[in-house]
């Protein structure tokens, strides 16, 4: 096994940062599904596989997508999270396959927040346009 250089070593540093920087100064549009054992029980495998494919067929680039565990709202699963450059983050909950579709397509392809299914938290409460959830 060859040793890494530190030059090496801070360009895997960096790559890494970028790629779980979750702040408005990345540079790459990052999607988050959640896919704990509730995310994927209420069908976030069908909503990843959307997604991936909606990313395919419109030709998008500069975007990851990643899998995460438990984001801490079951009942409010299959939960996305949207992180473009320059924004904050916008989660969107109790998603479909379509609705992933519609995401991708208004979204991430068009800078149009899908409000329909986003949820905003404040002074650590969950809020949408249907109920304010306490946990």
């Amino acid at each position: 096994m060859r040793n890494i250089s530190i030059q090496e070593l801070e360009e895997i540093k960096f790559k890494t940062l970028e790629r779980v920087n979750q702040g408005t100064d990345r540079r790459t549009t990052r999607i988050v599904v959640g896919m704990a054992t509730c995310g994927i029980a209420a069908g976030a495998k069908p909503v990843l596989d959307a997604i991936n494919n909606a990313i395919e067929e419109l030709e998008l680039d500069n975007i990851v997508v990643t899998k995460t565990g438990c984001i801490g709202a079951c009942k409010l699963e299959p939960i996305i999270e949207i992180i473009k450059p320059g924004e904050e983050k916008v989660t969107y909950v109790k998603i479909t396959p379509y609705k992933a579709r519609q995401i991708i397509n208004e979204h991430v392809a068009n800078g149009n927040i899908v409000e329909e299914n986003t949820i905003h938290i404040i002074n650590n409460k969950i809020i949408n346009d249907f109920s304010i959830i306490d946990d």
